[in-house]
């Protein structure tokens, strides 16, 4: 016989273990399964957090950042002051910037290890194969849920087996670690290894994190050898094996609600186009779904509620961010001349901006 459960939640990343935390928090059942055998392993990210600051001014009507975004002292790797714009010519275009790098294996660890602490129940090692009348069909069993949370990333099998809509366009990015010691400054190169490629340089504590993204309109070549032209470009010392993921380009999917069924984080397309980050939005969306979805156990809450909540919370930010980046490959890539051009024109001002998920013109 199946097993029964409140929530069912799929994914234990920032966003599935946030909402795992909050419904267990007002009492309600929760099951996270995680496809992996450990939590965050492995690594498929820049680690990059940015500061309260930073993220209260991107996303300004987000609710309880303080609460939401506490990170203890020791998962913070790195803290970061800058970010560094590298043209294909070699133009360098510098501001401030303020974050932290964590690692975020373990960083993982402890968003799930936080769920688990609320009431929540983890199973790791254990992958979501199929909904059959209302019930998951998973490597471990078949689980009768009352709510189903597809955290399962930008090519969730949730969503598509709820109807949802996809992520439309994501792009591929690959990342590994690089020996050494880096300036307390995050470094993002445009172009130079491919037509509408970027590359970055996020320092950590006596390493840094080193990755690759490109847009296969523009590049149809290997994110690995991408990865390894910039590596050997910008001597670095890369001991860890690469690893790589899909990043949603388009913002937010139109929907992610279905029947008694939704969907959080990467699946549901919550990142910044223009920069390929989403830790701190999975965990504001993952908050505002886990009280919507007990809530609705609970009192008969609609779960529309965490549609328009989050994009109450993030949307506009992120819709803005992805005009930008469908601006940005329309008129700066395509070549490294272009490239090269539109960021001399943008300036630092706009680029700022650009990063942040504001308006570059007017």
């Amino acid at each position: 016989m199946a097993e029964k459960v409140d929530v069912l939640v799929v994914g234990a990343g920032p966003a599935g273990s946030m909402t795992a935390r909050f419904a267990a928090e007002k009492g309600v059942s929760v099951k996270i399964i995680e496809r992996r055998g450990e939590v965050g392993v492995p690594v498929r990210c820049g680690e990059l957090v940015p500061s309260l600051e930073e993220t209260r001014g991107t996303f300004p009507n987000a609710p309880d950042l303080e609460n939401t975004l506490d990170i203890p002292s020791y998962l913070i790797a790195r803290q970061i002051e800058g970010m560094r714009f590298i043209s294909p010519k070699g133009r360098v275009t510098e501001f401030p910037f303020t974050g932290v790098t964590v690692d975020r294996d373990r960083f993982d660890q402890h968003l799930a290890s936080e769920a688990v602490r609320a009431g929540a129940e983890l199973v790791r090692g254990c992958s979501f194969l199929r909904i059959e009348d209302g019930i998951a069909v998973t490597e471990g069993g078949e689980i009768e849920y009352k709510v189903i949370v597809g955290a399962d990333g930008p090519t969730s099998r949730v969503s598509r087996e709820l109807g949802l809509p996809r992520n439309r366009n994501p792009y591929p990015a690959v990342s590994s670690i690089a020996k050494g010691d880096f300036e307390p400054v995050i470094q993002m190169y445009f172009g130079g290894i491919a037509p509408g490629a970027y590359s970055w340089i996020i320092p950590k504590s006596g390493c840094a994190n080193v990755g690759v993204g490109f847009a296969p309109k523009f590049s149809d070549g290997k994110p690995t050898e991408y990865f390894r032209q910039f590596a050997e470009k910008q001597g670095l010392d890369i001991i860890q094996e690469v690893h790589g993921k899909y990043v949603p380009s388009e913002g937010p999917i139109k929907r992610t609600v279905s029947g008694n069924g939704l969907v959080v984080g990467d699946a549901a397309g919550q990142v910044a186009s223009v920069n390929g980050g989403g830790i701190p939005q999975a965990m504001i969306s993952g908050r505002i779904c886990g009280n919507v979805v007990a809530d609705h156990i609970l009192k008969g809450r609609p779960l529309e509620d965490y549609d328009s909540g989050f994009r109450a919370a993030i949307g506009k930010p992120l819709k803005t961010a992805a005009f930008n980046k469908k601006l940005a490959d329309t008129l700066a890539f395509g070549s490294d001349r272009r490239t090269d051009l539109c960021m001399r024109i943008l300036g630092q001002r706009r680029m700022a901006n650009l990063v942040r998920c504001m308006r570059i013109f007017p």
